[in-house]
C-alpha cells in the first residue's frame, strides 16, 4: 500500500519540516539524485501548539522517509559500485586481449628506442624476485599447515630449541622437516642481519627526508602567518600603456620565445596568448622556435605565425633542420641571432602554455632597481586536473612544488629550480652562466644552478599563474618522469666540481648538494622503492628482519597529508595519491639509476604528448576578439578552425592505444604475494599495505588509472 501524502499538501497551512525532493531520470534505472534532510529546526519545539498529535505524526513520517531514501540512496552506491567493477573488468579483458606492452615499439614516434638488453636488466631483477617469492610462500605455507609457526622477533637460540625440542618431541624428522630447519636458520644467521641493517639505513634516509618536508611545511606557514610576498619596484598601470609611457613608465625591451616540436594540438593557444601579451609592440619580440619534423605541422604553425604578424603583431617564425640539443639547442639556437642584443629580458613559454595579458606587467617591474636579480618565475595553473585520476594526483604534486617547495626557497634561499617555462630571465644573467647547454635532458635545472653558482637572485611569484596542461595519459606521464628524475643525476655528476669550486658560501654548496641534489632527486625515489617495494616484501619472507608499524603506516600518512594541504580539495584522494607515489617510485628509481650511471636511457628525451583540451574554449575566445577588429570572414574562419581541431584529434585517437606495464604488473604480483605471506604471521597493517599497494600497481600496470581509449 502507497503511503499517505495528507501531511505534504498545500492545504495544511501548518506543514512543518523539509520537503523531501526526489527526481528520477530514467524509469528502467531509477536513482535518487537530490534529497534534502530536515534541519535541526524541523525538530525544535518552541510552542505548546506543536506538541500537537498531527503535528508529530508528520515530522515521525517524514524522518521515516527521509531515512528509507538515504537507504535507498546507499543501495544505489551499492548497484554503480557493481557497474564500475563490470565496466573494469571489461576494460581488463580489452586490454589483456590488445596485448600491447611497453616493450612494443610505437611507429608512431619518431625517437631513438632504448637498448632492449639495457631496458630488460631491472625487469629480470624483478621477475627473478617475483618467482622466489612465490616458491617461498608455497614453502611458508606448507610449513605452516606442519605446525612451524614462531612469534617473531625471535634468536637463533630460541629457534633450535623449538626446533629440536617443541617442534617434534622424539626427534623424528622427514625430509621437508629437515630442509626448513636448515632454512630457517640460515635466514636467521646470514639473510636477516644485513636485510635488518640495509632496511634501518633506509629508516633514516626516510626520517631525514621527512624532516626536511616538515621543515618546507614550516617554512610555507610561516611565509602565510608573516604574509611574506616579493614586492615589485613599480606596479605598471593601464594609462602607462594607453598614453604611451609615462614619465616613470618601466617598459623594458622583452624578448618572448615559445619552443615546440610536432605539438599541433596546442599552439594556436600560446601564439594568441603570447601575441595578446599587454606590453608596447615596439618593445616585444615574439620568436616562435619550430623544431617540428612533420611538414603539415610545419605549414599550420608558419600559417599561424603569419596570421598574427598581418594583424599587428611584432612575431617570427624560426625552424630548425637539424634538431641537435633538442630543446636546450632550440634555445641556444635563438639567442644566437644578431637582433637579441637589443633585448634585456626573455619571457620562455611551451606550446601548452597560456599567460594571461598582464603576465609581463606583474612579472618585469620586479627587475627594476635589481640588479642582482636574474630570474622571476610564475606559477603553474591546470587546464585539466580534474580530467581523470591521474591529473588529479598530478595537482597534488604540482601544487605542494609550486606552494611549498619553490616558494620556501625563492623567500628564504633566493634559489629554486627553474621549471624550464612561465618564466621571464634577465639575458645578462644568462650569458653570464654560459648560456643554454645541450649535456642534460633538464636544460632548464641546468642553467639555474650555473646562474646560481655566479651569484644571481630568482625570485618565485606565488600569485601569478600560467595556465598550462597535464598529461593525461600514463604513457606520457611515465616519460616526462623518466626525463625529470634521470636529468638531475646527470647534471649532479657535471656540476658537483663546479659546485665545490665555486665561490659561494659553505651553507649554499650544502643546500645544493646535500638538499637539492642528493637528498630531493636522489635519496627520495632511492629509499621510496627499495623501502616499500623490495625490503618491505622481504621482510615478510624473512620475518626475522622487521619494519615497524609506524614506518609503514603512519609516517607515509602524515607526509601524505602535508603533501595535499595546498591543494585541500584534493583531501579525498589522500590514500591513491600515498599509493600512487610509491608505485611512481620504480619509474623514477630506474630513471635516476640511468642518470646517475648513463645507462641507454639517460639522454632520453620525448616531449610530452598533449591533447589540446585547453585550447578549444580559448580558441573560440580569441577568434570572437578577432570578430570586433576584423569582422569580414570571421564566422568562416572560426568553422575553419573548428575543423581543423576536429581532424587534429581524430587523427592523434588513431595513434594512441592503452598498453600492459610489465613492470608495474611484476610488482603487483610480487606484493600481492608478500601480501599472502603476511597474513600467516598475522601482521595486520602490512598486510593491509601490501594489498592495497598491490592492487595501486595492478591498476597502473593495466593502465587504468589515466586516459582510456576505446
Amino acid at each position: 500500500m502507497a503511503p499517505s501524502f495528507k501531511w505534504w499538501s498545500a492545504k495544511d497551512s501548518h506543514r512543518v519540516g523539509t520537503p523531501v525532493v526526489i527526481k528520477m531520470e530514467n524509469p528502467k534505472n531509477w536513482s535518487m539524485v537530490e534529497l534534502e534532510s530536515p534541519t535541526e529546526s524541523d525538530f525544535i519545539i518552541d510552542s505548546p501548539s506543536r506538541l500537537s498529535k498531527g503535528t508529530r505524526s508528520r515530522n515521525t513520517k517524514q524522518l521515516t522517509w527521509v531515512l528509507l531514501l538515504k537507504a535507498h540512496r546507499a543501495a544505489g552506491c551499492l548497484t554503480s559500485l557493481g557497474t564500475a567493477l563490470l565496466a573494469l573488468s571489461s576494460a581488463i579483458k580489452r586490454r589483456v586481449a590488445a596485448g600491447r606492452t611497453d616493450t612494443d615499439v610505437d611507429e608512431t614516434e619518431s625517437r631513438v628506442v632504448e637498448n632492449p638488453r639495457v631496458k630488460s636488466r631491472f625487469y629480470s631483477f624483478i621477475k627473478v624476485f617475483l618467482l622466489i617469492s612465490i616458491l617461498l610462500l608455497c614453502v611458508e605455507i606448507a610449513a605452516y599447515f606442519k605446525g612451524w609457526h614462531f612469534h617473531f622477533p625471535t634468536s637463533s637460540i630460541q629457534l633450535k630449541k623449538y626446533m629440536i625440542f617443541d617442534n617434534n618431541p622424539f626427534g623424528v624428522k622427514d625430509l621437508f622437516d629437515s630442509l626448513y630447519t636448515n632454512w630457517v636458520l640460515f635466514r636467521v644467521e646470514y639473510l636477516a642481519p644485513p636485510l635488518q641493517f640495509l632496511a634501518n639505513m633506509c629508516i633514516v634516509l626516510f626520517l631525514i627526508q621527512s624532516i626536511d618536508r616538515l621543515v618546507l611545511c614550516l617554512g610555507c606557514f610561516w611565509i602565510k602567518f608573516k604574509k611574506i610576498k616579493p614586492i615589485a619596484k613599480q606596479d605598471l598601470v593601464m594609462s602607462d600603456l594607453e598614453s604611451g609611457g609615462g614619465r616613470n613608465a618601466y617598459f623594458p625591451m622583452v624578448l618572448v620565445q615559445i619552443p615546440m616540436c610536432n605539438e599541433k594540438e596546442v599552439y594556436q593557444q600560446s601564439i594568441a596568448a603570447v601575441c595578446n601579451l599587454d606590453w608596447p609592440k615596439d618593445n616585444i619580440l615574439v620568436q616562435v622556435l619550430d623544431d617540428s619534423d612533420d611538414p603539415t605541422t610545419q605549414t599550420l604553425i608558419k600559417e599561424e605565425v603569419q596570421k598574427w604578424h598581418l594583424q599587428g603583431a611584432n612575431i617570427l617564425y624560426r625552424h630548425r633542420v637539424l634538431r641537435d640539443g633538442y630543446k636546450a639547442g632550440n634555445l641556444k639556437s635563438a639567442m644566437n641571432c644578431a637582433y637579441v642584443k637589443d633585448y634585456e629580458f626573455v619571457a620562455i613559454f611551451d606550446a601548452d602554455f597560456q599567460p594571461t595579458s598582464d603576465f609581463l606587467k606583474r612579472t618585469v617591474p620586479h627587475f627594476e632597481d635589481n640588479e642582482e636579480l636574474g630570474l622571476v618565475q610564475a606559477r603553474w595553473s591546470f587546464v585539466n586536473k580534474d580530467e581523470n585520476l591521474l591529473t588529479r594526483l598530478q595537482n597534488v604534486n604540482l601544487a605542494f612544488h609550486f606552494e611549498v617547495e619553490q616558494q620556501v626557497n625563492g623567500v628564504f634561499l633566493n634559489f629554486f629550480g627553474f621549471n624550464g617555462t612561465a618564466g621571464v630571465w634577465r639575458i645578462k644573467a644568462l650569458e653570464d652562466a654560459g648560456g643554454w647547454l645541450e649535456r642534460t635532458t633538464v636544460e632548464d635545472m641546468d642553467i639555474a644552478v650555473r646562474a646560481h653558482l655566479h651569484g644571481w637572485k630568482f625570485i618565485f611569484l606565488n600569485d601569478v599563474e600560467c595556465q598550462c596542461e597535464l598529461p593525461e595519459s600514463y604513457e606520457a606521464y611515465r616519460k616526462q618522469q623518466h626525463r625529470w628524475h634521470s636529468g638531475p643525476m646527470q647534471l649532479f655528476r657535471l656540476c658537483l666540481p663546479a659546485v665545490i669550486k665555486a665561490k659561494i658560501s659553505i651553507w649554499k654548496k650544502f643546500n645544493m648538494i646535500f638538499l637539492f641534489f642528493l637528498l630531493r632527486k636522489l635519496i627520495l625515489p632511492f629509499y621510496s622503492f627499495t623501502l616499500f617495494c623490495i625490503i618491505l616484501p622481504m621482510t615478510m619472507f624473512i620475518p626475522e628482519a622487521q619494519l615497524p608499524a609506524w614506518v609503514v603506516c603512519y609516517i607515509p600518512a602524515t607526509m601524505s597529508f602535508l603533501n595535499i594541504l595546498p591543494a585541500p580539495k584534493s583531501f579525498p584522494f589522500i590514500v591513491p595519491y600515498l599509493l600512487f607515489e610509491n608505485t611512481m617510485s620504480v619509474t623514477k628509481f630506474a630513471a635516476m639509476v640511468s642518470g646517475l650511471f648513463q645507462l641507454g636511457s639517460a639522454y632520453e628525451w620525448v616531449v610530452t604528448k598533449k591533447s589540446g583540451r585547453s585550447s578549444e574554449g580559448d580558441l573560440v575566445g580569441m577568434v570572437e576578439k578577432e570578430a570586433k577588429h576584423h569582422k569580414v570572414g570571421s564566422e568562416s574562419n572560426l568553422s575553419e578552425m573548428k575543423a581543423e581541431i576536429e581532424m587534429q584529434e581524430q587523427k592523434a585517437r588513431k595513434k594512441k592505444h592503452n598498453r600492459i606495464y610489465t613492470k608495474e604488473l611484476a610488482l603487483a604480483f610480487l606484493l600481492l604475494t608478500a601480501a599472502a605471506r603476511s597474513l600467516l604471521s598475522a601482521q595486520g597493517i602490512h598486510f593491509y599495505f601490501l594489498l592495497f599497494q598491490g592492487i595501486s600497481f595492478l591498476l597502473v600496470g593495466l593502465d587504468l588509472i589515466g586516459e582510456q581509449i576505446e
